[in-house]
């Protein structure tokens, strides 16, 4: 098993239309023809599990998902569920591709304990695949966006991850528990609904401002999260990815709080995926 904080750089294409075009893949099932040999990677997320496959130039190649609830505040709650989602996955993308996969990454939220990372990589077992890499949420964003300095903050469902590359090297990474699901928790306690009305709520345009008012204090808490990580490190940018970002105003409540220039890519929920598969930079060259 590899675990590196190293970040790829070398991409046969823009790493922004790469990005495009993974999220189009999940979306549709597309499939690109491959150049050389293919690399298959995992993200169990608090809301959804996300297959990525890319081939020798980390062109993307294949995607999928399934809405899961196998994670929750960056720890595996249901091993069966995360096996059997992983499991189907891969003989989805196999059959799309027609192509046998005996290995995959995983990535894994920053700062969690040894014990809670083997479960993850267990997972990666127990689906019938030898492990690859094991590598941070936020250095597989990187690696997708090409970064080898700067700051990568990762606002996923469960939890707000945060990561400092300096020449390509973690040198540092912290987690805690805030995202998305803290949000429709919000919102449902705030409205007096159920959570599943609550999480439909949030993603529905016509409550947009509605939705943003009630959960801008736990955006802002986001971003608390991310200045005290950061400190008063010089860092040369800061990237904003996951899906809970998604919102218009993110960038400007981090901005508020960092006193930093943040950058939000497109598509920001299908980054970290993809990065995932792609190698260490040691490795690519």
């Amino acid at each position: 098993m590899a675990m590196t904080g190293m970040v790829v750089t070398t991409h046969v294409e823009l790493p922004e239309q790469a990005i495009m075009r993974f999220a189009e893949q999940v979306r549709t099932g597309a499939i690109d023809e491959p150049t050389g040999q293919m690399r298959l990677g995992f993200d169990l997320g608090t809301a959804n599990i996300v297959v990525a496959v890319v081939d020798a130039a980390n062109h993307p190649i294949a995607g999928g998902w399934v809405h899961s609830t196998v994670v929750r505040d960056g720890v595996v709650v249901d091993w069966a569920g995360a096996t059997s989602a992983v499991r189907a996955l891969r003989a989805d993308v196999e059959q799309r591709l027609g192509h046998e996969f005996t290995k995959a990454s995983i990535s894994i939220p920053p700062g969690i304990s040894d014990g809670d990372i083997q479960v993850f990589a267990n997972v990666i077992g127990a689906a019938g695949l030898d492990l690859d890499e094991v590598v941070d949420e936020p250095v597989a964003a990187a690696r997708a966006m090409g970064i080898t300095d700067g700051a990568v903050i990762d606002v996923g469902a469960g939890t707000t991850g945060v990561s400092i590359l300096e020449d390509g090297k973690v040198v540092l990474s912290v987690d805690e528990a805030t995202g998305g699901h803290h949000m429709t928790l919000v919102l449902a306690g705030s409205n007096n609904i159920d959570y599943d009305q609550a999480e439909a709520m949030k993603k529905d345009p016509q409550y947009r401002e509605q939705v943003l008012g009630t959960i801008r204090p736990t955006l802002d808490k986001m971003a608390t999260i991310a200045a005290q990580a950061l400190g008063s490190r010089d860092v040369p940018a800061v990237y904003l990815v996951g899906g809970s970002s998604s919102f218009e105003s993110a960038p400007a409540i981090f901005e508020a709080r960092l006193h930093r220039l943040v950058v939000r890519p497109a598509q920001s929920l299908f980054i970290t995926p993809l990065g995932i598969p792609m190698p260490a930079q040691e490795e690519s060259r």
